[in-house]
């Protein structure tokens, strides 16, 4: 069974490519305590059917995905975001 979070924060790199500038997101579990994972966490999770990840954006719901750039790496967007993701880039620190 997949268990959903709402990503709500991250922790972003000095990095050119947008991408690669995310090293960390990040929520609230139910206990009021704070989770995190590494990018590559989060994708083998998505991928194997264990996680999945959303964020609220503008009063709706957006599924955060598994992207490839021109170079074959994945990483993480959602799918209301063009190529780059923006709207995990846009989300505040976390602050563990």
């Amino acid at each position: 069974m997949t268990t959903r979070f709402q990503v709500r924060c991250i922790n972003k790199a000095d990095q050119p490519a947008a991408h690669e500038r995310i090293q960390r997101i990040g929520g609230v579990k139910p206990d009021g305590s704070g989770w995190g994972l590494s990018p590559k966490e989060a994708i083998a999770g998505i991928e194997n059917g264990q996680w999945e990840f959303f964020v609220h954006i503008g009063g709706h719901t957006a599924r955060v995905v598994v992207a490839k750039s021109a170079a074959g790496q994945k990483y993480l967007k959602t799918e209301a975001d063009a190529e780059e993701p923006s709207t995990l880039l846009k989300l505040p620190d976390c602050p563990f």
